[in-house]
C-alpha cells in the first residue's frame, strides 16, 4: 500500500489518527527543528508555521530543504495572514505553496486530498517521452538525455503538466489550475518563482532552453 506522511509543525499533529483510502495510507506526526524522528517511508508533505517556538518557520523551511531526508518533501507554509510579502518569503525559503491559518485537520486534508486525486486522476501512462526529456511516473523522476533532473514534487508536477500540453502557451492561471492550486487562491506571481525553479534545474541538466517565455502570456515546452 502507498503511504503519505503528513507532518506539521503545529501540535495538531498529536491529535491526528491515520488513515486509508483509494488505496493510500495517510499518517500524521509532529515534526521538530531537528526534522522527523522516526524512519519516513514514501512522500512527505510537510506544514510548517510561520511563527514556531523554537524558531522562524522560514528557517524550518531552509532545515528542511537542506536535509536529505526531507529535501523532496512537498512544503506549505502556514501564514499568519495574506501577506504578499510574507508568501514570496515563504517561497524563496524553499517553500512550495502556502495557506493561511489556523490549521485544522478538515483545512490539512483538503488542501492533501484536492492535490493527491488531482494527481491521480491526471496521469494515467507511467512514462512521458518528449524527444530528450523522459518523465518516469511511477519513479517520480525526470531525465534529459538519460541524466536525472533534480526536482522538488511541485516543480516535477509542473514539468509533468508542461509535458502533457507541449507546444501550448500556458498562462499562469492554467498552470495554477493545472496543478490543482486553484484553492485557496495562489498569487500568480507565484508561478514565476514555480518558473524560476524549473529552469534553474533543467539548466543544469542541460536543458535551459526547454522552457520559453511568451511576453504578457504565459509560457511555454518547446516539443521536438
Amino acid at each position: 500500500m502507498d503511504a503519505i506522511n503528513i507532518f506539521l509543525t503545529d501540535e495538531l499533529a498529536e491529535t491526528l489518527e491515520g488513515f486509508e483510502q483509494a488505496g493510500t495510507r495517510f499518517d500524521f506526526a509532529r515534526l521538530y527543528p531537528d526534522g522527523p524522528r522516526q524512519l519516513v517511508d514514501g512522500p512527505i508533505w510537510a506544514f510548517v508555521d510561520w511563527v514556531m517556538d523554537d524558531l522562524a518557520g522560514l528557517e524550518m523551511c531552509r532545515r528542511l530543504r537542506a536535509d536529505p531526508r526531507t529535501a523532496a518533501a512537498h512544503v506549505t507554509m502556514v501564514l499568519e495572514s495574506d501577506d504578499m510579502e510574507d508568501r514570496r518569503r515563504a517561497l524563496r525559503a524553499g517553500a512550495d505553496d502556502y495557506m493561511i491559518g489556523p490549521l485544522d485537520r478538515t483545512s490539512v486534508l483538503d488542501r492533501v486530498l484536492a492535490l493527491h486525486s488531482h494527481q491521480r486522476k491526471r496521469h494515467h501512462a507511467q512514462r512521458i517521452d518528449l524527444g530528450d526529456l523522459t518523465i518516469d511516473l511511477a519513479a517520480q523522476q525526470a531525465r534529459w538525455s538519460g541524466k536525472p533532473i533534480s526536482l522538488r514534487p511541485n516543480e516535477l508536477r509542473l514539468l509533468r503538466f508542461f509535458a502533457e500540453n507541449p507546444n501550448q502557451v500556458l498562462s499562469r492561471a492554467e498552470l495554477i489550475a493545472g496543478l490543482g492550486k486553484v484553492d485557496p487562491p495562489i498569487d500568480e506571481r507565484t508561478v514565476d518563482v514555480w518558473i524560476g525553479r524549473l529552469r534553474r534545474a533543467l539548466k543544469t541538466a542541460g536543458a535551459d532552453s526547454l522552457l520559453r517565455t511568451v511576453r504578457s502570456l504565459g509560457y511555454v515546452l518547446d516539443a521536438p
